[in-house]
């Protein structure tokens, strides 16, 4: 059928360097997008809320119209696709069909893509069209492009991550490093977002039985990708099976870590693509099932270009919604310092960790022989890590503004940049001495800000079981920055000042932020004091 198309503004998407163009798509392959309705405007970052939004309100007040929903699948009905779910909250509809038909609906250009780093997959280039009836009525389309969007520092599997003489720290250890109040999480929902890899519960029994703790409700929830096992995964050919037994690095540490200090807890692991969908779909079961909180050690450079404007607006825009739930986000800063893996000489900050709606997360290390440590800013030079080195992210948004109530005085080290949001907010350990972990039922110490992000996660819902009712299940983040009853931010009486250390990055960009008294942007207001941010938190 012939209808007039328009383009949609946000959709355009370069070529990825990193793959070849290996053929075209089979016109009958079936393919599921995820598409983002037109919906109210939401507050702004300036907003602070006081307490959590009723579900039911926020849906009202923010979610998509049935009107529009029912126009916009009425017309792509007419194309031969089928609206398989429709999430009016987070303004998300989920729609099938074959590779024809939506070529036919949005003239994708769809061809199968080949990268050393995934494989096969199906993508595209350019801009995307809508059909013209529906024109405003589609905010974004995602799912016609698998490159990959999530990315962290993967370990050497077997490996151990760490060079380190000293032993890796267990639970205890850092509950006494990070003074946590006592408390076992009991009646909390703790949510860990994961983009490949499986989870195995072998590895969590070992850890557990080790340290003597009483073994967590771990659930693995697919969202849009498998929840694999480790017998799953040994079936898979020889390529794949490897890059999901790396990501299951990642899977393995931030659920031991959030089980280390939530034995009590329910624990979710959401498995979502790596993709701009899989960001989308894990983002809308977040906001079905209401964690405490959320612990992502994920992301990619902001400004990086294989980003589409759309898709940054709507992951940023539900985790707004999150944070108008009272649903913390912890995202890892990044494991590449200044740089953030880019190589343009310039300093970068991390996507989503630089939203103004998440608790962004850093990275420290312990130095020092036993009696005389101290903590500093997460930095190890290649060569005295195993997996190359790495570095705390850290620095000023290109894209997002300053929040009104993140009162820091911090430049951006790129000349002429704008006064954007400064991250990260907080830290944690990330370096050497490592956190003492499992995997394969072996010993596996490992770091990076990808375990400070379960850290922070695992800990607010301690402090949330400690609260009384009216002050939980609220967005910490401004609160850091807010006077307390002292008069001083929280961020300084609640937490621990790190205050040396750099996140330079090597080669590029060869300059960094510095540590200092105060607020910075390598560490935020520093490392939790547990007991004492409690304390914080009941008198505001």
């Amino acid at each position: 059928m012939s209808k007039k198309h328009v383009p949609l503004p946000g959709s355009n998407r370069p070529k990825n360097k990193l793959a070849v163009k290996v053929g075209p798509v089979d016109p009958r392959r079936r393919i599921e997008v995820t598409i983002t309705l037109k919906g109210p405007k939401m507050p702004d970052a300036d907003f602070v809320p006081t307490g959590p939004m009723i579900p039911a309100e926020m849906a009202a007040q923010y979610g998509a119209k049935q009107e529009d929903a029912d126009q916009v699948a009425r017309s792509l009905e007419t194309y031969g696709l089928k609206v398989e779910e429709v999430f009016l909250p987070t303004r998300s509809m989920r729609v099938s069909g074959t590779a024809k038909a939506f070529e036919a609906a949005f003239q994708p250009a769809l061809s199968n893509y080949r990268s050393p780093e995934q494989g096969e997959y199906i993508g595209r280039a350019g801009k995307l069209m809508v059909p013209a009836e529906i024109r405003g009525l589609v905010q974004g389309v995602f799912g016609l492009d698998g490159r990959r969007m999530a990315r962290r520092k993967i370990q050497a599997s077997g490996v151990p991550a760490g060079i380190s003489s000293a032993a890796p720290l267990a639970p205890a250890d850092l509950e006494k490093l990070y003074d946590f109040p006592p408390g076992d999480a009991a009646g909390q929902k703790v949510a860990i977002a994961e983009f490949g890899g499986g989870y195995f519960v072998e590895d969590v029994t070992a850890f557990c039985m080790k340290f003597g703790l009483s073994q967590p409700a771990v659930q693995a929830v697919s969202v849009n990708a498998p929840a694999y096992t480790l017998s799953q995964i040994q079936a898979l050919p020889a390529q794949q099976r490897k890059r999901e037994l790396e990501t299951s690095m990642e899977v393995t540490m931030d659920v031991q870590i959030v089980a280390g200090f939530c034995p009590k807890a329910t624990i979710s692991v959401y498995f979502a693509s790596f993709d701009q969908k899989g960001w989308v779909d894990l983002l809308d079961q977040i906001i079905k099932d209401q964690p405490v909180s959320l612990s992502v050690s994920w992301g990619l450079a902001e400004d990086d270009p294989d980003w589409s404007s759309a898709a940054v607006a709507a992951i940023n825009d539900r985790l707004n919604q999150a944070r108008l739930l009272g649903i913390t986000v912890c995202i890892s800063a990044g494991d590449d310092g200044s740089g953030d893996q880019l190589t343009d000489g310039s300093a970068h900050v991390n996507f989503p960790a630089s939203s103004p709606f998440v608790l962004s997360v850093g990275g420290t290390m312990l130095q020092g022989a036993a009696g005389q440590v101290n903590e500093v800013t997460w930095w190890q030079s290649p060569g005295t890590r195993v997996g190359g080195g790495g570095a705390t992210g850290g620095g000023v948004s290109v894209v997002f503004d300053r929040p009104a109530w993140q009162s820091v005085k911090v430049k951006s080290l790129n000349s002429g940049s704008r006064d954007g949001r400064v991250v990260p907010d907080v830290a944690a350990l990330a370096g050497d001495p490592l956190y003492d972990l499992f995997f394969l039922q072996k010993p596996f110490p490992d770091g990076g800000t990808s375990a400070s992000a379960p850290l922070w996660a695992a800990l607010i819902a301690r402090l949330n079981a400690s609260l009384p009712a009216g002050k939980q299940q609220r967005f910490l983040t401004p609160l850091l920055y807010a006077a307390g009853s002292g008069g001083k931010p929280l961020g300084l009486s609640g937490l621990r000042d790190i205050t040396a250390g750099n996140n330079a990055s090597q080669p590029q960009p060869g300059k960094g932020y510095k540590a200092g008294v105060g607020y910075d942007a390598v560490t935020g207001w520093g490392v939790p004091d547990g007991a004492a941010l409690l304390a914080a938190l009941l008198a505001v």
